[in-house]
């Protein structure tokens, strides 16, 4: 691990700041790697001058997918930077990861990200994987904190277009969550999509039939996979064929009401979807403790699935 930390991240004084701000290494500190994927490594990092724990992302340029333009940059920057930046300059939204700071890498080999890091964080996936599943009270709990976070998303113009378990972290001693990882993510706009790089298991039917999709639809989509997940233990969806069913299959006894939001995220037509607004307004969403409703087995069907049309 220390090899490949040295491998990927020695550049020394050479990688300097934006407006040519002092270098990387006299501000920072890189640890240990936290993980690695399609998109780079991740590290954990201290800020020298105050000892702030923080998150360092390396992005090799050969994997961006998407750049952007930004004021007073003569290069383009990785998208992920530019949509970050852009939800800083708003104020952010403490359940939104925030970006320090930003390096190129030397010859454009790629770029270091420096964000936030709370101090006691971990992944809701491992966070589900150790519980099997979460009590609805506290799936409401983290749920009525990501569909916040989204909503300040909508309101700035961006879509994260990858919202799942692992790109969420939980601080185990607040219990209060954070979205991390824009790689996928990109400016809101009102026509279709027609290039996807989330997860598979949290696309939506119409991206599996027609290659196409709008930024709300998909956002509500995932996020009833993200729920399902939550309560159950596991995402709901394994196939195409599976997704392009919707019909989850609850595994565990879950109350009426959350059947309900889950059902209606997870209608098979985007248009009987509910928005954001809709979904914080939902009677589970509303209720003191999920754990206080009606719990059923799983066979009340939402009439927003009747008829299967894109």
């Amino acid at each position: 691990m220390l090899e490949k930390r040295s491998a990927e991240l020695h550049v020394e004084e050479e990688v300097r700041g934006k407006n040519d701000k002092e270098p990387f290494f006299s501000q920072y500190h890189c640890g240990a790697l936290l993980g690695s994927g399609g998109f780079g490594s991740v590290f954990s990092g201290r800020r020298l001058s105050d000892g702030l724990q923080v998150a360092i992302k390396q992005i090799s340029s050969d994997r961006v997918q998407q750049w952007a333009r930004l004021p007073g940059e003569p290069s383009p920057v990785p998208m992920e930077i530019a949509l970050l930046q852009r939800l800083s300059e708003a104020g952010g939204h403490m359940g939104v990861v925030q970006l320090i700071d930003w390096f190129p890498l030397p010859e454009g080999r790629g770029f270091l990200l420096v964000m936030d890091k709370p101090a006691n964080c971990q992944d809701l996936f491992d966070f589900i994987t150790e519980r099997e599943a979460l009590p609805e009270s506290l799936a409401l709990r983290f749920f009525r904190q990501i569909v916040s976070s989204l909503l300040f998303l909508q309101s700035q113009g961006v879509v994260h277009r990858d919202i799942k378990d692992e790109n969420i972290v939980v601080d185990r001693r607040s219990l209060e969550v954070k979205i991390i990882d824009f790689g996928s993510g990109a400016p809101l706009k009102d026509s279709q999509y027609t290039e996807f790089e989330g997860t598979r298991v949290y696309s939506p039917p119409e991206w599996i039939l027609s290659q196409s999709y709008s930024a709300v639809s998909l956002t509500v989509w995932s996020l009833g996979v993200l729920l399902f997940d939550m309560v159950c233990g596991d995402v709901p969806f394994e196939t195409d064929a599976q997704i392009t069913d919707a019909q989850p299959a609850f595994t565990r006894r879950v109350s009426k009401e959350c059947q309900s939001l889950i059902r209606w995220c997870l209608s098979f037509r985007p248009e009987a979807r509910p928005s954001l607004e809709e979904i914080m307004s939902h009677r589970w969403m509303e209720a003191g403790q999920g754990e206080e409703l009606q719990e059923d087995d799983g066979q009340d069907n939402e009439s927003s699935l009747s008829g299967k049309s894109l």
